[in-house]
């Protein structure tokens, strides 16, 4: 019985959805939109504004498959892409956080569950 009661509560948790992007982001927008018509309150962060802090970021990379598939192959700014593939491993993370704009967007965190893109089928799931 204890077991069903946990289940429950486990699925009447508040939802605290935080979703990384930016203005311009079709994908970002998509993910908005979807939250918007399920009545699901979210947090914006805008990624040319604020950028995700050290702790936000290896929490997403850790559920996501690393810090290699948080990056975004097809931005704008293929130079500093580039120059992030190659640098040592210890000096990524500072230079990937500098340039926020090499990271895929939207990434939509509810808790420690996230996401990297737009992930509908995964959202439903929460």
């Amino acid at each position: 019985m204890d077991s069903f009661y946990k289940l429950i509560e486990e699925r009447i948790q508040p939802m605290n959805i935080q979703i990384f992007g930016t203005k311009k982001c079709n994908e970002t927008k998509k993910a908005e939109r979807f939250f918007k018509e399920r009545g699901i309150k979210f947090q914006f962060i805008d990624m040319k504004e604020k950028g995700m802090s050290r702790g936000e970021f290896n929490s997403v990379a850790c559920v996501n498959g690393g810090m290699e598939a948080m990056l975004d192959a097809n931005c704008k700014d293929q130079n500093t892409f580039m120059l992030i593939k190659y640098l040592a491993e210890e000096d990524k993370l500072e230079k990937i956080l500098a340039n926020p704009q090499v990271i895929k967007t939207p990434i939509v965190r509810n808790g420690k569950q996230s996401t990297i893109g737009y992930q509908p089928e995964v959202w439903k799931e929460w």
